[in-house]
């Protein structure tokens, strides 16, 4: 038998008291520390040696006993990432109506465009190494996470750093063909495509 248990639920049986921040405020500390990587092993240290290292059993023994090996931890994180903060409020005061809907044409239509057009020409030079055709997925196996084919090989064509998204939820079964804007080009890795 497969059973989830949430977050809130491990906190309960755990008997730790619910952070209960604002609406809004734990997703943007979350997105200032990922920018000032204030969380890092560096800042704080390796959290799953030193849990392993821990012999105490409840949540009073670890605080005492991590501040004791990390002294300055909490204070060095909380300081990089009030930085970051101080730095997103500033970058938020300058966004206005103008500044959204020239953010959202560049999605829309310049990064639609070069992004297909990409996928285009890196299904068609995939073509020509494996001297054969190609084509783009049918809506059906764009859902799927296909997005063509090389010959009858099906693709999902992703840039490099797709791989340190490690929150994306998808998972692709298919061949992934990965590119990088380098200067006036794209660097773009097969894989293990048969040549």
């Amino acid at each position: 038998m497969k059973v989830k248990i949430r977050a809130d639920e491990i906190r309960k049986y755990l008997e730790i008291e619910d952070a209960d921040f604002p609406k809004y405020v734990a997703p943007l500390i979350n997105l200032a520390n990922q920018y000032a990587q204030g969380t890092r092993p560096r800042v704080v240290g390796q959290m799953s040696e030193l849990i392993q290292t821990f012999t105490g059993k409840s949540l009073p023994e670890w605080e005492k006993w991590y501040l004791e090996q990390k002294p300055d931890a909490i204070r060095n994180a909380t300081e990089k990432i009030l930085v970051m903060i101080k730095n997103l409020r500033e970058a938020m005061s300058k966004i206005d109506q103008t500044m959204i809907e020239k953010w959202v044409k560049d999605l829309v239509l310049v990064k639609t465009f070069t992004g297909l057009k990409f996928q285009e020409a890196i299904l068609k030079k995939g073509a020509a190494l494996l001297e054969t055709d190609y084509r783009w997925a049918v809506p059906e196996e764009e859902a799927k996470g296909i997005d063509g084919f090389i010959g009858k090989i099906p693709v999902s064509i992703k840039p490099h750093t797709y791989d340190l998204k490690a929150a994306l939820p998808e998972k692709i079964e298919f061949k992934i063909i990965r590119y990088k804007k380098i200067d006036d080009a794209i660097e773009v890795d097969y894989g293990d495509l048969p040549r």
